[in-house]
């Protein structure tokens, strides 16, 4: 009898396993980008409809994909610099719930102008949710598991891709009405806000499910991070801007984004136009190719985490990914004008954003180049040059399209995009040096 309460006591006396609230507050925030990527998706699924009802032609339907951008890019580093100051948590749920009420409220325009407006108030509230992620991924992940953060957070994209084709295309189907969709779609999405408000928090030790040992296993990682940070940082932002790295995170982001935005924005309408779909086979076709995106975007953040656990230096290991997911994709793009057939076709662009998706490894490039009190201005800098490819590519999309009645000089646009990346990926950003701002 003593015996075994002897060795109760000793079991109660062994200390407890970390829990792992981190990765749950992570695959919260998955699914929160993949449901801003639903509602953003939602105007390229129901553009044949729309472009219809309106009457408007390529050249519009360009300017009004291209419209989100417009207010997105501009809001990316005040919304890093509002996560910097008052935490992640409330400028995640703040957004959420913003964006989600301009995605209902666009199911009452009657033209095109003042859809375009409620898509300019779509993009300023989604855009501080991408810097406050990043933020998320500096405070609650450690180095070696901060590349699957970064994909877990970036994941959403290629995710919302795929579920908007067939959510957004299955409610128009279902209620055959664009509108009530788009009702439908931002009525859920405020829901989730208040979801992601009730178990988000901005510190390990503020979550009141986090044991010590979890809390005690991040901070004893970002002790270790904290010695390495440069100690006569001159305090001044602008001075990143001083820095090759930089630019060659804003740049080489921007041409992820060229081509990952010129494929969410036009292939629908192309699928639709070129090859013949209708809207639930369209909504099939996309669905595989951006989960492809998904699944190939957690492949790349499980092989950067454990090739660096391995002992890789992070340089080796985003310079070797990156280099290989834009040489395939920017091969795989270029060959789409080349192929009639719509199935190779979906195979192709499916390649493309598989090893694309790779590159959502470049959330963890802010929390490398930068101190933790900067994470959030290095993420909406980033995100800066990405949308600014997304205001861009929209709109000369469909001037190429109208002005030549062909999709192929915008394919070659795309892999000259992947081109750009590889260079900036591979060439010009320092993975191993924090910057002394």
């Amino acid at each position: 009898m003593e015996a075994r309460m002897t060795v109760a006591a000793a079991a109660t006396d062994q200390p407890a396993a970390p829990t792992k609230v981190r990765w749950k507050i992570f695959l919260m925030m998955l699914m929160l980008i993949s449901i801003n990527y639903i509602d953003r998706a939602s105007l390229s699924v129901a553009m044949p409809l729309i472009a219809k009802e309106f009457d408007i032609g390529p050249a519009i339907q360009g300017l009004l994909l291209s419209s989100f951008f417009w207010t997105y890019a501009f809001m990316q580093i005040p919304g890093g610099m509002l996560a910097d100051r008052f935490g992640p948590r409330g400028v995640i749920v703040g957004a959420t719930v913003g964006w989600g009420f301009f995605q209902a409220i666009a199911a009452l325009c009657t033209g095109w102008v003042p859809l375009l407006v409620t898509r300019l108030g779509l993009g300023a509230a989604e855009a501080p949710i991408y810097p406050a992620g990043g933020k998320l991924n500096a405070i609650w992940m450690t180095q070696n598991e901060r590349g699957r953060g970064a994909t877990l957070l970036d994941g959403g994209a290629p995710l919302g891709a795929a579920l908007g084709a067939l959510v957004i295309a299955g409610l128009i189907s279902h209620f055959e009405s664009w509108r009530t969709s788009f009702v439908v779609a931002g009525v859920g999405t405020m829901v989730a806000g208040f979801f992601a408000w009730w178990y988000i928090r901005n510190h390990p030790r503020q979550h009141p499910r986090v044991n010590e040992a979890e809390a005690a296993y991040i901070e004893a990682a970002h002790a270790a991070d904290l010695a390495a940070e440069p100690a006569n940082a001159s305090g001044r932002v602008l001075d990143f801007f001083k820095y090759r790295s930089v630019w060659g995170m804003f740049f080489g982001w921007m041409c992820f984004n060229a081509l990952f935005y010129g494929l969410l924005t036009w292939m629908p309408t192309y699928l639709s136009k070129v090859h013949g779909l209708d809207i639930k086979e369209m909504g099939g076709a996309v669905f595989i190719m951006f989960f492809s995106g998904f699944v190939g975007e957690m492949v790349g953040g499980w092989i950067a985490d454990k090739w660096r656990a391995s002992g890789a230096s992070q340089a080796k290991v985003l310079r070797t990914l990156f280099a290989i997911a834009s040489v395939v994709a920017t091969i795989a793009i270029y060959n789409v004008a080349r192929f009639k057939d719509p199935v190779t076709v979906v195979v192709l662009l499916s390649v493309t954003l598989f090893f694309l998706r790779w590159c959502g490894l470049f959330w963890v490039v802010p929390s490398l180049l930068g101190t933790r009190n900067r994470v959030g201005f290095l993420g909406g800098t980033m995100n800066l040059g990405g949308n600014c490819a997304g205001i861009g590519v929209p709109i000369l999309v469909g001037v190429i399209v109208q002005a030549t009645g062909s999709y192929d000089l915008a394919m070659m646009l795309f892999a000259a995009a992947g081109a750009g990346l590889f260079i900036c990926s591979t060439l010009l950003i320092d993975y191993g040096k924090k910057l002394p701002v």
